[in-house]
C-alpha cells in the first residue's frame, strides 16, 4: 500500500511538470516575438511623429515695370498701397507660372513694344515676364526660362488697359475690361456723375423739346391738308 501511494504521487508531480512545460514553451515564443528584448510597447507607440504640415509659399507683395517710354527707375505697385491695381496686374501674370506654353515664339516684328513684369516677395524678385500688349493678333505673354520652361503665350485683351492705369504712356482702351464699352475704367468720375437723379431734369428737358418738335410737324401736316381740302371745295 505504501508503494502504490509513493509511484500515485511521483506520476501526479510528473504531470503537473509537463503541463507547467508545454505552457512555458508555447507563450515564451509569442511574448518574445511581440516584444524584442529592450523594447516595451509604451516606446514603439512613442516613436511616431505626427505628420507636419509643409508651410505655404511666400505670395508676392509688389510688382514693378519696366519697359519701352517707362522712367529710368520703373514702376512699383504694392499691394498695400493700390491692392485693386495690384491685383490687376496680377490678373494679367499671375497664371504664367503655372500654365502649358500656348503658342510658338512670334516674330519680333509682329510684337511691339517689351514691358518687362517683375513679381517681388518682399524686396526679392520671384518671378519674371515680357508682356506684349500691342502685338499682332492680340497681347502676347513671354515666360523666360530660368526656373521655368520658356514659353509664349495669348495675353488677356485687358493687358493693355492694366499698363496703362499703371503708368505705363499706352492709349487707353476701356472697352476691353470688365464693365463694357464705355465703361469707365481709370476715370475720374465726380459724385454728380455717378448720382442717376441728376440727369433726371435733363432728360425731362429732352422729351418736352422732342414733344414740341412733334407738335409743330403735326401742326405743319393739318395746316397743309386744310389748305388742299379748302382749294379743291372751291373749284367744286
Amino acid at each position: 500500500m505504501v508503494v502504490r501511494r509513493a509511484m500515485k504521487r511521483v506520476s501526479t508531480a510528473a504531470g503537473a511538470c509537463a503541463i507547467a512545460a508545454v505552457l512555458a514553451l508555447g507563450t515564451t515564443p509569442a511574448v518574445a516575438h511581440a516584444t524584442p528584448a529592450g523594447q516595451t510597447g509604451i516606446g514603439t507607440a512613442s516613436a511616431t511623429r505626427p505628420t507636419v504640415k509643409p508651410k505655404p509659399k511666400p505670395q508676392p507683395t509688389t510688382v514693378q515695370i519696366t519697359g519701352q517710354n517707362v522712367a529710368a527707375e520703373g514702376i512699383t505697385v504694392l499691394q498695400s498701397e493700390d491692392p485693386k491695381l495690384f491685383r490687376m496686374l496680377m490678373d494679367e501674370v499671375g497664371w504664367l507660372a503655372s500654365a502649358t506654353p500656348q503658342t510658338t515664339t512670334p516674330k519680333a516684328a509682329k510684337l511691339g513694344p517689351k514691358y518687362t513684369v517683375k513679381l517681388l516677395v518682399k524686396e526679392t524678385v520671384n518671378q519674371t515676364y515680357e508682356l506684349y500688349p500691342l502685338a499682332v493678333g492680340g497681347p502676347r505673354a513671354h515666360r523666360p526660362g530660368s526656373k521655368k520652361v520658356d514659353g509664349w503665350f495669348y495675353g488677356r485683351l485687358s493687358m493693355s488697359e492694366s499698363l496703362r492705369l499703371s503708368g505705363v504712356p499706352l492709349k487707353a482702351k476701356p472697352d476691353v475690361v470688365n464693365g463694357g464699352i464705355g465703361g469707365g475704367v481709370g476715370e475720374n468720375l465726380s459724385a454728380d456723375q455717378l448720382d442717376p437723379a441728376t440727369g433726371v431734369p435733363e432728360l425731362f428737358g429732352q422729351m418736352r423739346r422732342l414733344i414740341l418738335l412733334n407738335g409743330a410737324v403735326l401742326l405743319v401736316i393739318l395746316t397743309g391738308l386744310a389748305g388742299m381740302a379748302f382749294l379743291i371745295r372751291r373749284r367744286v
